[in-house]
């Protein structure tokens, strides 16, 4: 049954009866009767509200209006290209060929308090679903009863007859079972257990997006390690520089063919390029804590390794997902359709809440009674009580519409927040798409730039080395290769930190990691 009138009729005829909290409890021909009826609404019974169906597949094409190419870095540093793919390797990582990283990863995956917190949450959800489903089934209790009743009877003097007293005591025991149901005419249990099954839904996608980011952040973590190491050894390379060019201005000093100026300006110049250093250690040591903690454990137990950046391989093929198949692997995106699922299946909750509830019931009672006085008497019984009950909302002020508006206005409001989702996922992929593009464009400009200051400086020094030039321009080419040494490890260290945004943006096989996680066994 979908949303609307229908099951208008069954309303109707409800309506006219006036609820009542214990209804009678019919005998006979009556019970066949009511038993005829539920049976009836069983047969018709349908779940109101909306059917969900999944919001359709994306109907771009591309996810920018230009295509992206990747040009030629050139030098040494690899080329790389897009291939469409219709997944996500699902452990991309080993793309870089670095054992170090797989073994952090593989700390990570199995020691994060936040998987863990998120693997509980999806235990929970799922517990919550079992108890939904529950309501499905007849409930069956087992009951029992004791009572002591004692009585005494005076009997007054009368007609010559001395007064009589008489004491009574009545015990009765009784246990049974009682059996209860709930038949879900309307779909309310239906609608619920399917609410409550999407947001189990929603945790497990969580679960998906919780790998997903610890994987991207771990290896942007090991990257920036080792980013921030090759920049050091660059600055470094650049303190030696400045070492070399005091030593040949002591030289001509000494030799007295330049004056005292020169050699404090070089003595200047080196102490400001020692100041390159302790930030970029600052750096090191945050990015080496944060990987300790991703793992799962503190800076004081576990430190990571020295990861080389000229040891990690750069992924040559870069994956590109369809936006037609993207809406349906990445985790935050799935997420967003099982919670607009859950506000879907509550619209058919609040709409059932409008129909009728039928009720039944049936108890067995063995009781046996215990009278003792005058004579005792021992009696046993075995009691059967059938009962069916039906509620009709009549008046509620309102509420009851109101309630089911609410829902609906949920439903729109997370459906807008879905399409929300999906378009902050193409965005991301669009500048992911473009950020490589842009790499390589700046590598190939950094990869000039390194080899131009260079040969400009080591003419510049020669040159005032035969006493043909100044130190100014000395220190003016040593100021642009150190500018541009540092730009080209920058810009190095960036191609592979856009290449893990891209595998995250599309996705990085999430799911796959799930039911991997759920075909594993018990530890």
């Amino acid at each position: 049954m979908s949303s609307g009138p229908a099951g208008e009729s069954v309303t109707a005829r409800a309506s006219g009866q006036p609820p009542r909290a214990r209804p009678r409890r019919p005998r006979g021909g009556g019970r066949r009767a009511i038993g005829s009826a539920v049976a009836g609404l069983l047969l018709a019974g349908c779940a109101v509200g909306p059917n969900f169906s999944r919001p359709t597949a994306s109907a771009v094409a591309g996810y920018t209006q230009e295509p992206v190419s990747l040009p030629p870095p050139g030098g040494a540093d690899p080329e790389q290209r897009f291939v469409i793919e219709t997944a996500v390797a699902r452990q991309w990582w080993e793309l870089f060929r670095s054992r170090q990283l797989n073994e952090t990863i593989a700390l990570a995956l199995t020691g994060s308090p936040t998987l863990a917190s998120a693997r509980a949450t999806l235990s929970q959800a799922e517990a919550v679903v079992a108890q939904a489903r529950g309501i499905y089934y007849p409930q069956l209790d087992l009951g029992g009863t004791a009572n002591r009743t004692y009585t005494r009877t005076t009997t007054d003097a009368s007609a010559g007859k001395a007064s009589t007293t008489t004491d009574t005591t009545i015990n009765v025991f009784s246990f049974g079972p009682l059996l209860t149901y709930a038949p879900d005419v309307f779909g309310h249990n239906r609608r619920f257990v399917e609410q409550q099954a999407a947001l189990a839904e929603n945790q497990r996608y969580q679960l998906a997006a919780a790998y997903l980011s610890l994987a991207a952040g771990a290896v942007t973590q090991a990257v920036t390690i080792a980013s921030t190491r090759a920049q050091i050894k660059a600055a470094e390379q650049v303190i030696a520089t400045d070492e070399h060019n005091l030593e040949l201005v002591r030289i001509a000093f000494e030799a007295g063919t330049v004056a005292m100026t020169d050699v404090l300006l070089a003595r200047s110049q080196l102490a400001s390029d020692l100041t390159l250093l302790p930030p970029l250690r600052q750096q090191l040591s945050v990015a080496r804590h944060a990987l300790t903690v991703l793992v799962g454990t503190t800076p004081a137990e576990w430190s990571p390794p020295d990861f080389d950046l000229e040891a990690l391989v750069l992924p040559a093929e870069l994956p590109v997902v369809l936006p037609s198949e993207l809406i349906h692997q990445r985790p935050d995106i799935l997420a967003a359709e099982a919670q607009l699922h859950a506000a879907s299946a509550a619209v058919g909750v609040a709409t059932a809440e409008l129909y009728p509830s039928v009720t039944l019931s049936a108890a067995w009672t063995f009781e046996r009674t215990v009278r003792g006085g005058a004579g005792l008497i021992d009696t046993s019984s075995l009691l059967t009580d059938l009962a069916a009950g039906i509620l009709a909302p009549i008046f509620h002020g309102g509420a009851l519409e109101a309630q089911r508006r609410a829902a609906v206005a949920a439903l729109e409001s997370q459906l807008a927040t879905y399409r929300q989702v999906v378009l902050q996922a193409f965005g991301q992929v669009a500048d992911a798409l473009r950020a490589l593009q842009h790499d390589a464009e700046l590598l190939r400009a950094e990869i000039e730039a390194v080899t131009t200051s260079e040969a400009s400086l080591k003419l510049a020094q020669d040159a005032y080395a035969a006493g043909r030039g100044s130190l100014l321009q000395v220190l003016d080419a040593q100021r642009l290769y150190q500018q541009a040494l540092l730009g080209y490890t920058r810009a190095k260290a960036q191609r592979y930190l856009d290449t893990i945004q891209l595998f995250q943006v599309m996705g990085g096989a999430g799911q796959d990691w799930l039911r991997q996680e759920a075909s594993a066994p018990a530890s």
